[in-house]
């Protein structure tokens, strides 16, 4: 790959994988797919969620609230969650299989008690910033390739609010999986196709490098 590409690998941890908390079906089918890739990408970023067990995204701080619930927060609509990737558990830990060695950075976010984050570069109020994007345009990288866990989610903020930012945004749809909760995945894949987000097969990628 380019020296201005990428890889960012987003919340591959235990709790979105089979067993977990917030498990993502076939979660940790990504793993095997993404360490193919790492292999190429001569610079690669992970994300990783990390809530306080406070957190205000969890529905079991709500009294009287439903996983998956839907509740009002200060920034907007917020789907309450089963509690997961708390600071320090094993749930927040990456996967066991995944290749993290060589990665450069770890961003940590949604560690606010009163807000959630599910992009890599702004938490939901859109307005605080992880300082991702600086980093990245300080560092001269251009493309970004994203993989990870989940699509509709924290793989679509990511992607969306890379765009913003003004780099060219890559999806690598094999190297993903989604929740799709109401059909969200069909919303998300829209959403990136119109927001000229590039969807790719890891295929591509790894015979383009060999």
């Amino acid at each position: 790959m380019n020296s201005d590409d990428c890889l960012i690998i987003i919340d591959v941890q235990n709790d979105f994988c089979p067993g977990g908390a917030l498990a993502v079906p076939e979660g940790d089918a990504v793993v095997t797919v993404i360490n193919s890739l790492a292999r190429v990408f001569s610079h690669r970023i992970l994300t990783q969620d990390w809530h306080p067990a406070d957190h205000r995204s969890f529905a079991s701080n709500h009294p009287g609230a439903s996983v998956m619930q839907t509740a009002v927060l200060d920034y907007g609509p917020q789907v309450l969650w089963p509690d997961h990737c708390v600071q320090g558990s094993a749930g927040a830990e990456f996967h066991s299989g995944l290749e993290t060695q060589g990665c450069e950075m770890i961003v940590r976010k949604g560690f606010r008690s009163e807000i959630d984050s599910y992009s890599a570069f702004y938490e939901n109020d859109q307005h605080t910033s992880t300082g991702l994007a600086g980093c990245l345009r300080e560092r001269g990288f251009q493309k970004l390739y994203l993989a990870g866990l989940a699509t509709d989610f924290c793989v679509l903020y990511s992607a969306l609010d890379g765009r913003k930012e003004g780099f060219e945004v890559y999806l690598i749809e094999d190297a993903c999986r989604a929740i799709d909760l109401d059909g969200s995945l069909a919303v998300a894949l829209d959403q990136m196709k119109r927001a000229d987000i590039h969807l790719v097969q890891s295929a591509a990628l790894l015979s383009r490098s060999s």
